[in-house]
């Protein structure tokens, strides 16, 4: 429970003719993750000499292709799909998301499922090719229209049918738009290059002129040099003809009609995805496993006539891989079962209770444990609630965050897994927060002795006087130290017990088990002295705690001691609590005052009241929700995992079908 889930190796050599049923079956149970053993072959004279690496099989590039293809038109109806239901919809179905119901499909070969496919695909692109060339050149031709719109919009208040300004054999003509104060700078300009030219100037907005300059052939290069030097922006006005008001006419009535053609060929592309669509992404998930399934023979050995593999699999679940392979090759298969050898990169499988199960995410985000380390989910899983609860002490937040944890688990929980951990996550965290919030006199700020009472210093029901968090924070923050003192300790025991497995005793006694010397003379020196308990244990602590200095020095040289800084520093660390407690209150509080100035504003005050009590405790609710969240991690990543924790291993990868949307006929 406290460490990753025991490991077998297997060694597989089967018959060429088995290996595509024994791959699938592993396949399908989602047992095993399957090793890499070419590299070793390559480097290894001995394997090098009885086995060659295995290769992709033949069919990979197909199925590559025709899944690459398939997603592509899965892709194009579903920007075609009819959109019905708005936010409302969006809404609901964040809420309340529909769980697809898995479709039974046959178990076809590759052969066979690449025909599939190929009719499939060729049925869809019979109906859908036509409508898709018809809508790229009516795109292509708005396009067009839009440039030509554009070009004389800019252009209508000038009187002039725009194919004249085509260059001729005599004369080059430009169009476009100058900052109005370079224009007579360049007007000053362009008669040394000629006095053969023509400008035709009209105001336009934002301090600029739209121009067409006319001028002989000969000259229409230097002229445009010239203008770009005057921030010109050119104008294309080739292809157009006609005068901008007949061109701005024309180009509205056809992009209209452009309009309504493509909303008719979208409305049959709608038809056609509403028709194929189960269909569609059926055969994209069977041809994402098939292609895995062929491209993972090329981390195989082979021979002539065998095949060679080698996997993980976790020790529950041995016997049922054997019987596995041994079903799915008529039994001429060879199995070794091995337990992991030194220097095995050996994959990380969590192995925790189900209430543990969420929070072995956090341990995946920072780093799976060695093999031999302790797994820590389950002290997250306890731990990380409570931290989270402590950081928001405010039982409205709670109360908000546990609903919306609800919401997750009964929503998108039923789809995906990492929305139900998160949705437990914030149900558990948010419980600690009412219970924290309770006995802290905390819900939303003051609002019950401010607003129901009418005296901001009463306790809501269940306080405690002695953690009232407005009366006595001094007894939070002692709290708050003890628990990071208590949880630090835990580490350092941990720690020790780790380096002492792993045979480091001079690491275990010079990292943890002095510093666990240091709490335990402290903690006697202090009771002594606080207590007014005999003085021998003052005697007895401080003996204790010069021993553990000396211990230090041996271990680490005269610098260790300078670590004391450093845990004095992770002990403090835990004061957080306490300050983002009282900042989630404080701001609660600031919120709840500034709704009675606001209520007193004439007229408009009953209008402001809902607004700023629900927005200002919405934001500072979601802002503590997620400063609870960074912290609670910070304090288990940074201050809890710093005493023992080294982590650096992969996670265990299961050779998954990952089947969302079907299932084999039978299974």
């Amino acid at each position: 429970m406290f460490k990753p889930a025991r490991m077998k190796k297997l060694k597989i050599l089967t018959l060429d003719a088995y290996s595509n049923s024994v791959v699938s079956a592993l396949h399908e149970e989602e047992i095993v993750q399957i090793h890499d053993i070419s590299e070793r072959i390559q480097q290894d004279a001995e394997w090098k000499q009885i086995l060659k690496p295995s290769k992709a099989t033949a069919y990979t590039g197909k199925l590559s292709s025709l899944q690459m293809k398939t997603a592509g038109i899965v892709d194009f109806l579903k920007s075609a799909e009819r959109k019905e239901g708005g936010i409302l919809k969006s809404v609901m179905g964040f809420i309340n998301p529909k769980v697809p119901q898995k479709k039974e499909v046959e178990d076809l070969d590759t052969e066979t499922l690449i025909a599939h496919a190929e009719s499939v695909l060729d049925k869809v692109e019979g109906q859908t090719k036509t409508i898709e060339n018809k809508i790229n050149i009516l795109d292509s031709e708005k396009n067009e229209l839009n440039n030509a719109l554009n070009i004389a919009t800019k252009l209508q208040n000038i009187d002039i049918d725009l194919s004249d300004l085509e260059n001729t054999i005599y004369t080059s003509a430009i169009a476009g738009k100058m900052p109005s104060a370079q224009f007579e700078e360049f007007k000053k300009e362009v008669t040394s290059i000629t006095d053969q030219i023509v400008i035709l100037e009209q105001d336009a907005e934002e301090d600029t002129k739209i121009l067409i300059v006319i001028t002989l052939k000969e000259y229409g290069s230097k002229v445009s040099a010239l203008l770009r030097r005057f921030e010109f922006e050119l104008y294309n006005t080739s292809g157009l003809s006609g005068k901008p008001a007949a061109i701005i006419s024309s180009a509205e009535a056809r992009i209209n009609e452009i309009d309504n053609e493509k909303a008719q060929l979208m409305n049959e592309l709608a038809d056609i995805a509403e028709k194929w669509k189960d269909d569609l992404l059926i055969l994209k998930e069977q041809l994402d496993i098939e292609k895995n399934r062929n491209e993972i023979f090329s981390f195989f050995g082979e021979t002539n006539k065998t095949l060679m593999l080698e996997a993980w699999v976790p020790v529950k679940k041995a016997d049922k891989a054997v019987e596995t392979i041994n079903e799915s090759s008529e039994g001429y298969s060879i199995i070794e079962v091995t337990d992991p050898e030194e220097g095995d990169d050996i994959p990380i499988h969590l192995d925790n209770p189900r209430f543990a199960k969420p929070y072995e995410m956090f341990v995946h985000m920072y780093s799976p444990p060695g093999y031999n380390e302790i797994d820590p989910s389950i002290f997250l899983a306890l731990m990380f609630p409570f931290f989270f609860g402590f950081c928001l002490t405010d039982a409205g937040y709670g109360i908000a965050d546990a609903l919306i944890g609800i919401v997750l688990i009964l929503g998108l929980g039923k789809v995906n897994k990492m929305m139900r951990n998160m949705g437990i996550i914030m149900v558990t965290g948010g419980l600690w927060a009412i219970i924290l919030g309770t006995i802290t006199n905390s819900f939303l700020g003051d609002i019950y002795g401010r607003f129901l009472i009418g005296d901001p210093t009463v306790a809501i029901p269940g306080t405690v006087e002695a953690v009232n968090a407005f009366a006595h924070p001094d007894n939070i923050l002692i709290m708050a130290i003890a628990v990071g003192v208590i949880y630090t300790v835990i580490g350092l025991i941990i720690g020790a017990r780790n380096n002492l497995v792993a045979g480091k005793t001079k690491e275990a006694l010079g990292e943890q088990i002095a510093w666990l010397m240091m709490f335990v003379g402290v903690g006697l020196a202090a009771a002594s002295f606080l207590l007014g308990l005999s003085s021998i244990l003052l005697y007895v602590g401080g003996a204790i705690a010069v021993i553990a200095i000396i211990m230090f020095i041996y271990v680490n040289g005269p610098f260790g001691v300078m670590d004391l800084m450093g845990m004095i520093g992770n002990i403090l660390s835990y004061a957080r609590l306490l300050a983002l407690g009282l900042a989630t209150g404080g701001i609660a509080m600031t919120v709840n005052i500034f709704v009675q100035l606001v209520g007193g504003i004439p007229y408009i005050g009953l209008i402001l009241i809902p607004i700023v009590f629900i927005f200002g405790h919405i934001a500072n609710g979601a802002f503590q929700t997620f400063g609870g969240i960074i912290n609670a991690l910070r304090l288990h990543y940074v201050e809890f995992f710093g005493q023992f924790y080294i982590g650096g291993s992969q996670k265990f990868r299961a050779f998954r079908t990952k089947r969302k949307i079907t299932k084999l006929g039978g299974k």
